[in-house]
């Protein structure tokens, strides 16, 4: 060990780093060893010997009173640090952290005698990142900047010092491939023997020159610089005590841009007085998992790579790195159907060998290996590229922390309940399917419903997945790092997902202001099966529908009423409560909605036509009861709330006081239901569209009558098998004064451009032949579509009975008639 302390000046996640860092420990053996990183975070460092822990992981320092305000550290198995501390631990070398402690750092982050209008950074081997706005001079806003990315990343000042205009490529050449090229890449064999330490002390000459030329030019009262200056009187404190307590044989590992402030003749005191006054927080600390596609952020240690998993691999291969990258990109393509022989695998070697001799570098790069691949695996198509940029050079490889790890109590039983439901967190997204018929199904929709009440998104339900009926619940899971702080927020809740989920449903129900927010808290409650909440939430959902007399808010609400109500039915969650209020719910709405409707422009038209498909799709599937005997829905005596609802459209497929496309719908919705039989449809059309009605209100009833519902479909079929009324629309169309045509156009192109390709191919056709009303009068032979014969075949007709028979399950056995219109067969009617 050389005289006084082995400063070892890193880029943090650099595989060439961590490599050198290793053989310095190796050759000086140090009695105690200090890594950039906070100190609270001390009585952490043993978990890292847990044979359980598997980086990627990261320190999580937060407050206690705000989890919200969080730091991460995060290190991988190619970080500098975890290496360091490794080699510790496998030692028994006593290990710490020596940084700001964090309680100092996210104080300072929110107090702005602390911040230039910009957030605490992380380090990346060159400070803070910094801003802040100090008037409007640009060339002085030009040389702040230029300052603040020395700080930030002082490697690049060193690589266009160098010639390079990437940073990444300069460190690569000069530190990483030369450790892993090894004797005779490249070029001769090198059998000089290499001094481990030779690298850090040419950095932190670097450092020393850059860090000269930064204080010569600097702005010493800025927010930035006194941040910077903290830390490091800090760092000198810590590794004053170190080498008081073991001497000289103390090795330090940090940000290669602190080492020369490690180095500079300051006295205790002086440093002591920097941090006299800090703000402070009471903070918490732990390990949690991470992910090589969160380390290419700047977070924490600041310096995050582009290509994670590109450096995972450059330190893991003990040897011939560029060949065993380009097998797994085979491999990986293989997977994919892509086919990818031995002879593209040695033409691609042999390809970034060559590249990396033309430009001169020491090894083949990440650079290189990727035009080799691109030309001779891919064909020159960045299509499978991308492919192996995503799932190798970043990649989704998830760390594993120890059960033994510090978390707050609502952590512990979350990470208890994916393990009884095997719900394993996985950083990749996956689709998965529930049936709530199921018990763990169930339980495992109940707990993504409840974390996502209490504000962590693990899983997203997937919408306009069609199905046979309510138990099918699709969702979209992915796990992020940083939902480790939404569970950590959420624990002030509880210390259990279920009790945190109704703790919080309750307080939200208080606080709701309107009712659409209660009737969607009542869905999730009902969803997350949490029926302790129910009581206050329905007593809530009662005072504010009571109160609120806008049918839009009233409208808004019901559908998610109807909607929890069908999940209670899946789920076995008593809704009886819930029934009444939704029936009474609707009740309202009926009597409130004829004078809502008139007297209204055409976007507020628009509107309440939305509100009426809702509301009348919710009110379908309201259950037969609603708590009260006079609820009853009894379709077929037209009494009980299905009833009332159709006497509601009726008046307003009645009314000319209420705007077209709202007359409209509400006909269409009566003709769907049954409610109102062909001859009523005409008579209602007929009116609409004479000569004495505006043609705008003519092609607004349109609209509503003939378009789709909420999905936008369905709407032309009805004018495909009723040609009466196909007729009608081409009869009142042919009669539209030319002055009229062009306003009534848009509305028309917009109701038929909702259709189906196919849909608008078979009206045109049936306009092309003719009105339908003249061809059967005249008792003529009707020409068929192109492909078609001219009539009704009944014979073939019958020929396909005793297949519908079968499928149906019709045990009769009857022959099939001899044709359309005989006894007890309706081939016409079965075609329908």
């Amino acid at each position: 060990m050389t005289a006084g302390p082995l400063l070892l000046g890193v880029r943090h996640h650099g595989p060439g780093s961590a490599r050198a860092v290793r053989a310095a420990l190796d050759a000086a053996a140090p009695a105690a060893v200090l890594i950039e990183g906070p100190p609270e975070a001390d009585a952490l460092l043993p978990l890292a010997a847990d044979p359980r822990m598997r980086p990627p992981v990261a320190l999580l320092a937060h407050t206690a009173d705000d989890p919200g305000r969080a730091a991460f550290w995060p290190m991988a198995e190619f970080s500098p640090e975890w290496v360091a501390l490794r080699w510790a631990l496998e030692r028994g070398a006593p290990v710490r952290f020596f940084d700001l402690p964090a309680a100092h750092s996210l104080a300072m982050a929110q107090d702005p005698s602390w911040t230039d209008g910009d957030a605490e950074g992380g380090d990346g081997g060159g400070g803070d990142s910094g801003g802040g706005g100090h008037g409007d001079d640009p060339e002085a806003a030009a040389d702040r900047a230029r300052r603040a990315g020395l700080r930030r990343d002082p490697l690049a000042a060193l690589a266009e010092a160098g010639g390079y205009e990437d940073a990444e490529r300069w460190w690569e050449d000069v530190v990483e491939h030369r450790a892993a090229a090894g004797p005779g890449a490249n070029g001769p064999p090198d059998t000089a023997p290499r001094d481990p330490l030779a690298v850090f002390a040419r950095l932190a000459e670097a450092m020393a020159a850059l860090r000269q030329d930064a204080s010569r030019e600097g702005e010493p009262g800025t927010a930035e610089a006194r941040r910077e200056a903290v830390r490091e009187a800090h760092m000198r404190l810590r590794l004053r005590a170190a080498r008081r307590e073991y001497g000289e044989e103390v090795a330090v590992v940090c940000g290669a841009w602190h080492v020369p402030a490690l180095t500079a003749r300051t006295t205790a005191t002086a440093d002591r007085a920097l941090l006299k006054g800090l703000p402070k927080v009471r903070t918490e600390t732990t390990w949690v998992p991470w992910t090589h596609r969160r380390l290419a952020r700047h977070t924490g240690y600041g310096a995050g790579v582009d290509s994670p998993g590109w450096y995972a691999h450059l330190f893991a291969a003990p040897d011939r790195p560029v060949e065993r990258w380009l097998t797994r990109v085979a491999g990986l393509l293989r997977e994919e159907d892509h086919a990818v022989s031995p002879a593209q695998v040695i033409e691609a070697v042999r390809l970034a060998e060559m590249l990396a001799a033309l430009r001169g570098r020491p090894l083949a790069g990440l650079t290189e290996t990727t035009d080799a691949v691109r030309a001779a695996m891919c064909g020159g198509s960045d299509v499978p590229l991308r492919l192996v940029e995503d799932r190798l050079v970043v990649g989704d490889v998830m760390g594993q922390v120890p059960e033994g790890a510090p978390a707050v109590p609502l952590q512990r039983d979350l990470t208890r309940l994916q393990r009884t439901l095997r719900l394993r967190p996985e950083p990749d997204e996956r689709a998965l399917d529930l049936d709530l018929r199921k018990e763990t199904d169930a339980a495992r929709s109940g707990l993504l419903h409840r974390l996502r009440l209490l504000g962590v998104p693990w899983g997203e339900p997937v919408a306009g997945r069609s199905g046979t009926g309510t138990f099918r619940e699709p969702w979209r899971l992915r796990w992020e790092p940083e939902l480790h702080i939404r569970v950590a927020e959420a624990g002030v809740w509880g210390t259990t997902v279920h009790g945190a989920a109704t703790a919080k449903a309750e307080a939200r129900a208080v606080a709701a202001t309107t009712l659409a927010e209660v009737t969607a808290l009542a869905e999730t409650c009902l969803a997350a099966g949490l029926a302790e909440a129910l009581p206050v939430v329905m007593r809530a959902l009662s005072d504010r529908a009571a109160l609120d007399a806008d049918v839009a808010h009233l409208a808004q609400a019901l559908p998610a009423l109807a909607r929890s109500l069908r999940y209670g039915d899946v789920r076995g969650t008593d809704t009886a409560a819930l029934a009444g209020v939704a029936v009474g719910l609707a009740e309202r709405i009926r009597v409130l909605l004829p004078p809502a409707c008139t007297g209204l422009d055409a976007d507020a038209a628009a509107e309440m036509r939305g509100h009426l498909d809702a509301v009348h799709t919710a009110i379908r599937l309201l259950p037969d009861t609603g708590g009260s005997a006079d609820a009853v829905m009894d379709a077929s005596a037209g009494r009980g709330l299905l009833g009332r609802w159709a006497e509601t459209l009726g008046r307003l497929a009645d009314r000319d006081a209420v705007p077209g496309v709202v007359r409209g719908r509400a006909a269409r919705l009566l003709f769907d239901d049954g409610r109102l039989d062909e001859e009523e449809a005409a008579r209602l059309m007929a009116r609409a569209l004479s000569a004495g009605a505006p043609p705008a209100a003519a092609a607004a009833w349109i609209e509503g009558f003939a378009g789709g519902g909420a999905d936008g479909a369905g709407g032309g079929l009805l004018l495909v098998h009723d040609e009466r009324l196909l007729g009608l629309v081409d009869g009142w169309l042919s009669t539209v004064p030319a002055e009229a045509f062009t306003d009534v156009l848009p509305l028309l192109r917009r109701t038929f451009s909702a259709y189906e390709p196919a849909v608008r191919r078979s009206i045109g056709e049936l306009v092309r032949r003719g009105p339908a009303g003249r061809r059967q009068s005249s008792g003529a032979a009707l020409p068929g579509a192109p492909g078609f014969g001219p009539g009704l075949d009944g014979e073939r007709a019958d020929a396909v009975l005793p297949v519908l028979r079968l499928l149906l399950g019709d045990p009769s056995g009857q022959e099939p008639g001899q044709g359309p219109g005989r006894p007890g067969t309706d081939t016409v009617g079965a075609g329908r």
